[in-house]
């Protein structure tokens, strides 16, 4: 068995909030992350898969196939985007990382798993100080 990461970037903007949360406690629970004029990170993907070697190739897949994969499920939908707003995966969802992470694994597990191998896990980089990592 082995393991093999693809590291994909984005920037979107979103914003933590709770429409039934007035103004109040809405920064009192998420902070500053409740602007209601949004706000917006650059992030980082990592999309970790994993199985056995293909002895022809000596790949476990080629990550040509699994970049492409990545942008046209995820990337294309979420890159310069509005999470709360346009992205289809994450409609009537809190637009947290944790959140994305479960809603971004959702969109490519069965593709990737259709390419023979198991995605293990997916990373996502808010800041540099924050990331969450989601293994399904």
């Amino acid at each position: 068995m082995i393991y093999i990461t693809r590291r994909e970037r984005f920037n979107a903007a979103h914003r933590l909030f709770k429409e039934e949360y007035s103004d109040e406690k809405n920064m009192e629970v998420f902070g500053k992350c409740s602007n209601p004029n949004w706000h917006g990170h650059n992030y980082e993907l990592f999309v970790t898969v994993k199985g056995d070697v293909d002895p022809e190739t000596g790949f476990l897949v080629n990550l040509k196939t699994l970049s492409k994969m990545i942008r046209e499920k995820v990337i294309e939908k979420i890159d310069h985007k509005n999470i709360n707003l346009e992205v289809d995966f994450m409609k009537n969802k809190m637009a947290s990382t944790e959140n994305l992470a479960i809603g971004i694994w959702n969109q490519l597990e069965k593709s990737i798993s259709g390419l023979g191998i198991t995605l293990y896990s997916v990373k996502i980089y808010e800041s540099e100080n924050n990331f969450v990592e989601y293994f399904g």
